[in-house]
């Protein structure tokens, strides 16, 4: 079994790089600014023969009140009631500082065991520090460099004899997103028997979901509502979320990865380093997510930078659910989603039916019903269609609306395939596809939607040119 372990310390020791070095790469942003981590992260790892479980916490600070800075210390607490070992990590080039001091008496009267890390080694300024942390007494200091790597050894060799021995020590599986399916070699090879729609198999991995929006509309509260539990920071303050923070959960026996990102405003209006990072790194969290479930303020509706994200899900070609917040405190709700339902139809036409679900995060109201529409609309992204019944469509399709004739010659519509799904991919073989106009394929795209029930998921066509049987002869 993994050894589960904690980094806590005071702010801008090094704990967010020592965490990126355990797991071998990089989770959590790390920064120069002192206080960047505020919620627990946690991710798996091994290092030498050692796997190894490693939360990653906020800097410690003396707050014991209902500030941004208690909750965080609360969080902190929390992480170290579930960790086998712990690990205190001070500055050496700054040396032991009061507030060293002051958390190295509090956590000897915790009961998890503590190690003792000097970060920042990787130079002689760091000698005085090191030997000031021996009057901490918790033991023989382990010197290393997070940043560098440097003495990595004698922290693995440290933390051997808390490996468990009720079952063969072994890292999960890193969960990334499967967002490939093999092209159909043979498409003519389909079997006609059995239904012509078929769901995809995804071999019962968890559902890569992410809650996404901009900043104070309720995501961290949402994923605590989903949880059950204060696993995230919330509160009134607009930004409190920054690293993305990934948790395993299930849902009616469902696996899912659920991952909360920190708001998103208009680029134009992003000037802090740390926020560009904390932007970054939720762009890069939509690009390995299947699901995104898009958060808005009910008593704002649907705003220009929630238009934008939305198109980016859709780009990405990942499953797009809108879910409505604070629906318990909205006026006139009819209005409220005449309204959304109608700028979703007129600026995100590209996708038809996007499942719009009002909830309340705050008060646990209709959460059910999201995830039941969050698996149902995956289920459909999955779906794939059989060769022999999607061009008996678009034979109707050509009969009822046959292709514009371009110089003097009608564009000819030979064959289509499902080339891959996730999103659902077809390959349409035609004469000329650079002359083929955008409103046929969007006549095409929404006959897909109508005739196999591809509605709210995104839907690509691509227009190939069919090999000459006389070429070369």
């Amino acid at each position: 079994m993994p050894v589960t372990l904690a980094i806590i310390g005071r702010p801008n020791v090094g704990k967010s790089t020592l965490f990126n070095r355990l797991v071998g790469r990089r989770v959590a942003i790390v920064d120069d600014t002192p206080g960047v981590t505020r919620d627990r992260q946690i991710a798996t790892g091994r290092i030498g023969p050692l796997a190894l479980s490693v939360i990653d916490t906020a800097g410690l600070e003396e707050a014991f009140d209902d500030s941004l800075e208690g909750r965080m210390r609360r969080q902190t607490e929390r992480a170290l009631s579930e960790a086998d070992v712990a690990v205190l990590v001070i500055d050496a080039r700054v040396g032991v500082t009061p507030l060293d001091r002051a958390f190295a008496r509090w956590i000897r009267r915790q009961p998890v065991p503590v190690l003792l890390v000097a970060n920042k080694c990787e130079g002689r300024a760091a000698d005085a520090g090191l030997t000031e942390a021996w009057e901490l007494g918790l033991g023989e200091p382990i010197s290393l460099s997070a940043e560098h790597g440097i003495g990595m050894a004698a922290l693995v060799e440290a933390l051997l004899p808390f490996e468990r021995t009720d079952g063969q020590a072994k890292a999960d599986p890193e969960l990334t997103a499967d967002l490939d399916i093999d092209v159909v070699e043979d498409a003519e090879a389909d079997e006609e028997d059995g239904p012509e729609v078929a769901e995809g198999d995804d071999d019962g991995r968890p559902i890569q979901l992410a809650v996404v929006g901009r900043p104070n509309v309720g995501k961290s509260t949402l994923v605590n509502a989903l949880l059950e539990e204060d696993r995230v920071l919330t509160g009134p303050e607009a930004g409190i979320t920054r690293d993305a923070i990934s948790v395993d959960w299930s849902w009616a026996d469902r696996p899912i990865t659920l991952v909360d990102t920190a708001g998103m405003r208009r680029k134009a209006r992003i000037e802090d380093r740390l926020e560009k990072a904390s932007v970054g790194d939720t762009l890069g969290t939509l690009r390995m997510a299947q699901v995104v479930v898009l958060v808005l303020d009910g008593t704002l509706g649907l705003e220009r930078q929630d238009l934008t994200i939305a198109r980016h899900v859709i780009d990405e070609g990942r499953v797009l659910v809108i879910a409505v917040n604070k629906w318990d405190v909205v006026a006139d709700r009819d209005a409220a989603m005449a309204g959304i339902r109608d700028r979703i139809e007129t600026s995100l036409a590209q996708v038809r039916g996007v499942p719009v679900v009002p909830i309340s995060a705050l008060r646990g109201q209709r959460l059910d019903r999201l995830m039941t529409v969050v698996v149902e609309t995956y289920r459909i992204w999955n779906r794939r269609v059989k060769t022999g019944p999607l061009n008996r469509w678009l034979a109707q399709m050509l009969e009822q609306h046959p292709p514009p004739v371009v110089q003097g010659r009608r564009l000819k519509l030979r064959y289509m395939t499902q080339v891959k799904g996730r999103p659902p991919t077809f390959a349409v073989f035609t004469t000329r596809p650079a002359e083929l106009p955008d409103s046929y394929l969007r006549y095409l795209t929404n006959g897909l939607r109508d005739r196999f029930g591809f509605d709210g998921v995104p839907i690509r066509l691509l227009m190939r040119k069919g090999k000459n049987p006389y070429a070369g002869r």
